[in-house]
């Protein structure tokens, strides 16, 4: 039990049973008596806790008459493991999307430190030894993050300029926002586009520009969005699904086995110690480039187009070297 958890549980037996033993303490905290001395020290020295020894009752009690300062834990109270998920989240959410969440959050932040800064480990030293890397990460406009956000919150039509790289151009489109996706280090929007009249992805980095309509957004029942946008592999979307196998090496299953590359996926070893996933896809893109990241130590079993597509890829890629 954390050391805060038996601040709280000291306090809530002393006020439900008014008087306790000490080997009642120590069962209940699970801790040798020097420990609970100092516990009952710092909540006498920190939080002026009215804590006295009953030599008559046999054990420990609030002192009915109380001096000085009122002693009260703080309302708002976590353990240390709450504190440091916390304070790990909020770094997260600062590079996730700078500035846009910290005037709402600081508050609550700053009594999260204080709340920290009273344990064992200091706040500074938790943001200090804990980092987020983040590799190939694509930024996009800030400016551009709470019109769109408030688009699919408040469901109202967006105008957006998307910069179609496959193309090299620049469409404007009337999109009615469904909601917003982190995916690899990157924010995508996912919408019904009113110019082609399907639902589409939009990565954030590729919109130069956005208005916030005065129009309602049309929206799409949720088993649509699933069949459509979550039934494929990776951010690619499409309904016709298709299912590809993949065999990894005994070495390398020790890293893939731990993976989770779709939410529907099916795996087992084999008996050689070997790997096999099957994972659903509706455009081979993505899968294709995370199963070239595995070369050589992939094979893919299945379908055979897949197959073919990462032996063009690969050959492609020879030619250039």
């Amino acid at each position: 039990m954390d050391r805060t958890e038996r601040f709280y549980h000291i306090d809530r037996l002393l006020h439900e049973r008014h008087v306790v033993p000490v080997a009642d303490f120590l069962e209940a905290l699970e801790v040798s008596l020097a420990t609970f001395k100092r516990d009952l020290e710092y909540l006498r020295e920190r939080f002026n806790a009215p804590i006295v020894w009953d030599r008559e009752a046999g054990g420990y009690r609030f002192d009915k008459v109380q001096t000085g300062l009122r002693y009260e834990l703080p309302g708002l109270w976590f353990n240390a493991s709450e504190v440091y998920a916390l304070l790990t989240m909020q770094q997260l959410l600062k590079d996730l999307e700078p500035g846009l969440l910290a005037p709402h959050v600081e508050p609550l932040l700053a009594r999260l430190r204080a709340l920290l800064d009273k344990g064992d480990i200091p706040a500074d030293t938790v943001e200090k030894r804990i980092r987020f890397h983040h590799q190939a990460a694509r930024r996009h406009d800030p400016k551009h993050f709470a019109p769109i956000a408030a688009g699919v919150l408040q469901r109202r039509r967006l105008v957006i300029d998307h910069y179609v790289r496959s193309r090299d151009e620049t469409i404007r489109r009337a999109v009615s926002p469904q909601r917003l996706t982190f995916y690899r280090e990157a924010w995508y929007l996912d919408a019904w586009c009113h110019l082609r009249d399907e639902l589409r992805s939009f990565a954030l980095d590729a919109i130069s520009e956005v208005s916030l309509g005065s129009d309602a957004a049309l929206d799409i029942p949720d088993d649509e969005m699933q069949a459509t946008l979550d039934g494929g592999y990776g951010i690619f979307a499409g309904k016709e699904v298709e299912w590809a196998e993949l065999e990894f090496t005994a070495e390398r299953a020790r890293w893939v086995s731990r993976e989770v590359w779709h939410p529907d996926q099916e795996r087992r070893f084999l008996p050689d110690g070997s790997f096999r996933l099957r994972v659903p896809y509706s455009n081979p893109t993505e899968l294709a480039m995370d199963i070239l990241r595995h070369v050589p130590a992939v094979t893919v079993i299945s379908p055979d187009e897949l197959r073919s597509r990462v032996r063009e890829q690969l050959a492609m890629g020879m030619a250039t070297l």
